[in-house]
């Protein structure tokens, strides 16, 4: 015992002991106190009643089963074998084979509580040359998919486009050519699931199908083109995007609704006043000059077709209207926040680095920042009103391992989760139109260039096996699910 504690001052409530049953213990008449069980106060923390909660996967990481059922390659069959490009020589080839072993998948979901589940379609399982005529065993499976999901009482969300372009469209997302088939996509799954799915993603993403892709080469196709062509890919994309919801409205049943998955930088005021505030504000329309903010303004800014100058997107009659269609949610994908403070200059902001000794996860762009969770759907919601949003994305790397009675800890994690769903909750209770938290991701998988090596899963699994095991996260989540509430 420490030395000069008085043990008489310590109060007896904060052990669930009464001064009565102490007292009583003293006379004889107790040999052990009782001890109370401890009270769970849920009412400060808690979620709406019609909340949304999900898990989310994307198809070329987890449902492997490549060349089956007539699916067709797409860039990233072609990118992730090329020599250097991933991890370990890591390839999406059987990744976590979810296209055979799907419905243990909603086993999962159904026994952590989920009531929604976003998913991508493969493009090149419908159509495997990315236009044509449509596969019909591709579109069977998502079928079955979607049926066993509702058995479970799970409604699905679909993402139509999470990066793998069908190899076989020439150009790529250079040419409007694919913009088109994309809408033509778009309005033949559509009217073939909404009948039952009732919510879809047109794109998740825009810079990584385009930046990384096209301009930096770190992503598939891995091209590097010079900045005016990389900036009409980048239009091209969001072209996309809104002649897909153009024809889901066209093609769609009644009450289906459409929008986005998009991981706008998540600027966070380093001090909560006014200036700071806007200052935030400013720096997220201004870094979402290429893609959220046209898409929710209609227009590119003047600031952004100025900057580039003779670079700037050539803009077709019609683009801008197509690019404006109106959304019924905006889904956010939010990893990570950098601060801003606000300066006497035109821009009005800077944004501030982080010292070496930020904290981060197991990968270094991974900083963390609870409070993203928070500005980001307030920034969102106060610059440009959206009807509803949605959390389409959130989570953390680690490198879990089994331990030898066979759990998995991953108490980094569920410090990274808990923290940033306290800043959610805020965000939620303040009234900021947040209506469900996708959770990324279900199950370890294909983490991209960083193939297997790292894990982001709530779910382990043995790539050898492929036998899926619940991490503590798991546990801990569906806890969170059950009560509505931080736990």
């Amino acid at each position: 015992m420490q030395k000069g504690w008085n043990m008489n001052r310590i109060s007896r409530r904060r052990f669930g002991v009464s001064t009565a049953a102490v007292a009583a213990a003293a006379m004889g008449s107790l040999s052990v106190p009782e001890v109370a069980q401890p009270e769970v106060r849920t009412a400060s923390r808690s979620f709406p009643r019609d909340f949304v909660w999900g898990c989310a996967t994307a198809a070329y990481q987890t449902e492997g089963a490549v060349t089956k059922d007539g699916r067709g390659p797409s860039i990233w069959d072609t990118f992730s074998h090329q020599p250097g490009k991933i991890a370990n020589g890591d390839t999406g080839d059987i990744a976590d084979d979810s296209y055979d072993l799907y419905k243990e998948d909603v086993r999962l979901l159904h026994n952590l509580g989920a009531n929604g589940y976003r998913m991508s379609i493969s493009w090149s399982r419908i159509f495997p040359a990315g236009t044509g005529q449509p596969n019909p065993k591709g579109m069977d499976h998502y079928d079955r998919v979607v049926d066993e999901l509702l058995a479970n009482g799970i409604s699905p969300y679909f993402t139509l486009f999470h990066w793998d372009l069908p190899e076989a469209l020439p150009g790529g997302w250079q040419s409007r050519d694919t913009v088109k088939a994309f809408a033509d996509y778009a309005s033949y799954v559509s009217r073939r699931l909404s009948d039952r799915v009732k919510h879809f993603m047109t794109t998740n993403e825009f810079g990584n199908m385009s930046d990384a892709g096209y301009r930096y080469g770190t992503f598939a196709p891995g091209l590097h083109l010079p900045p005016g062509q990389a900036n009409q890919v980048r239009h091209n994309v969001i072209l996309a995007h809104g002649l897909a919801v153009q024809a889901i409205r066209s093609s769609a049943a009644p009450g289906t609704k459409v929008g986005l998955a998009q991981d706008p930088p998540t600027f966070i005021p380093i001090i909560e006043t006014a200036e700071h505030i806007k200052a935030a504000q400013r720096a997220t329309r201004d870094a979402s000059s290429y893609f959220l903010t046209p898409i929710l303004e209609g227009k590119y800014p003047q600031s952004y077709l100025e900057r580039e100058g003779t670079n700037a997107p050539r803009v077709e009659p019609g683009d801008m209207e197509a690019i404006g269609s109106k959304l019924d949610f905006v889904g956010l994908n939010i990893y990570s926040g950098t601060y801003v403070c606000a300066i006497d200059s035109a821009q009005g902001y800077r944004e501030l680095g982080r010292p070496a000794s930020y904290p981060h996860m197991v990968l270094n762009w991974l900083g963390i920042a609870p409070e993203a969770l928070y500005w980001g759907p307030r920034n969102v919601s106060e610059l440009w009103q959206p009807k509803a949003i949605l959390i389409t994305e959130n989570g953390c790397p680690s490198h879990d391992a089994v331990t030898v009675a066979g759990t998995i800890e991953d108490t980094d994690r569920l410090m990274y989760l808990r923290n940033y769903l306290t800043n959610l909750q805020r965000a939620v209770a303040e009234g900021y139109p947040v209506k469900g938290y996708f959770l990324w991701s279900l199950l370890d998988n294909f983490e991209w260039t960083s193939g297997y090596s790292v894990r982001l899963g709530i779910h382990y699994v043995d790539y050898k096996t492929l036998k899926r095991t619940p991490k503590l996260t798991a546990e801990w989540y569906r806890e969170v699910i059950a009560r509505n509430a931080l736990v």
